[in-house]
């Protein structure tokens, strides 16, 4: 099986999506109100340059959720008839002359996704643990202006028209199921996910810049809500993460991305796949049959492809995918070609 695999540099308000022509879209945004995207917000409208700097905080946050509403319209043209998005967004806080405000980012792109005339999903909340003893913010210790820190980002999901129709049997559908263990956790409404698991080497603040989510977050929604050979979309790709995590999965992928150096740090990600999809594959199916081990009376069914036993008759198909091999399509340097095997 071969997919391919794009990242276009450019702005996703002007770039060609391809009507009706993605099944999945995964995207972390740039949060309005997060002081290390002004500079790119700015560059796109000066009326945010022009709120910041006059401390119209309100005016800003909707100037900047203006520019993400036109590519929420993008994503809806894109989008076939069934497919889901899959938007990561987290909230903000913010000084502005001399006030301190939450800016919920999560609602305002709730709002744009919704009069693109998507449909909005159960989402889910992705709490980010962390050890620091610093954790407040405001007065620490004192009441009453100490605030809670924001430990949490949203995952918000979105539909476009009514569920996707599959053919009875369809064999991409049934080698892409997930198995019962994986299903329980990944559909719970709240995720703890530690880490970025990224590769970018930190060169000019590049890392940064990116605000790459886990690659982990991407992996559970094109496993989710994909199925092998569909085409997933990220128009704020950054370094990559979304496109590398369709094609560790078996999908084809289309990232957008303004900045080129970010854009330039998808291909050595893409050349260490076929490593990278051997061990995740590994890992998957390990975790697998420890749960089979310590549930022998529910494991009730013998998997077709692998020795170990599944709790339901949906699993049985399951077919791990590894990529044997990543190629350049043609003289573009950001567009590859990926050949897949089973694990």
């Amino acid at each position: 099986m071969e997919t391919t695999h794009e990242v276009r540099v450019g702005d996703a308000r002007g770039v060609d999506l391809g009507d009706g022509s993605v099944d999945l879209v995964v995207t972390s945004p740039p949060y309005p109100m997060v002081e290390m995207w002004d500079e790119s917000f700015a560059a796109q409208d000066p009326a945010v340059e022009a709120a910041l700097e006059s401390g119209d905080g309100e005016a800003a946050f909707e100037a900047m959720h203006a520019l993400l509403d036109d590519v929420w319209e993008r994503v809806a043209d894109a989008l076939r008839d069934g497919g889901i998005a899959a938007i990561n967004v987290g909230d903000a806080t913010r000084r502005i002359d001399g006030e301190f405000e939450l800016y919920p980012n999560h609602a305002r792109v709730i709002e744009g996704l919704t009069e693109a005339g998507l449909t909005q999903l159960p989402g889910i909340v992705w709490r980010k643990p962390t050890n620091s003893a610093n954790k407040f913010m405001g007065s620490g210790t004192l009441p009453t202006n100490a605030y809670a820190t924001l430990e949490h980002e949203h995952v918000l999901l979105f539909r476009k028209g009514g569920t996707r129709s599959f053919p009875p049997n369809d064999e991409d559908r049934y080698a892409s199921a997930f198995f019962w263990e994986e299903r329980n956790r990944w559909f719970s409404d709240c995720w703890e996910i530690r880490g970025t698991g990224q590769t970018l080497a930190d060169t000019d603040g590049a890392r940064e810049r990116s605000g790459a989510f886990p690659l982990e977050i991407p992996l559970r929604l094109v496993r989710m809500y994909s199925v092998r050979g569909d085409t997933v979309l990220d128009p704020f790709v950054g370094t990559g993460t979304t496109c590398l995590a369709a094609l560790l999965e078996g999908r084809s992928s289309v990232g957008v991305e303004r900045d080129p150096e970010l854009a330039a740090a998808f291909e050595p990600r893409a050349r260490a796949a076929p490593e990278l999809s051997e061990e995740l594959a590994e890992e998957r199916l390990d975790r697998h049959r420890q749960f089979a081990a310590e549930n022998e009376s529910t494991t009730n069914y013998e998997a077709d492809h692998y020795d170990t036993r599944v709790v339901t008759k949906k699993e049985t198909g399951i077919r791990l995918t590894t990529v044997d091999d990543v190629e350049k399509e043609s003289d573009d340097p950001l567009r590859f070609v990926a050949t897949h095997e089973p694990y």
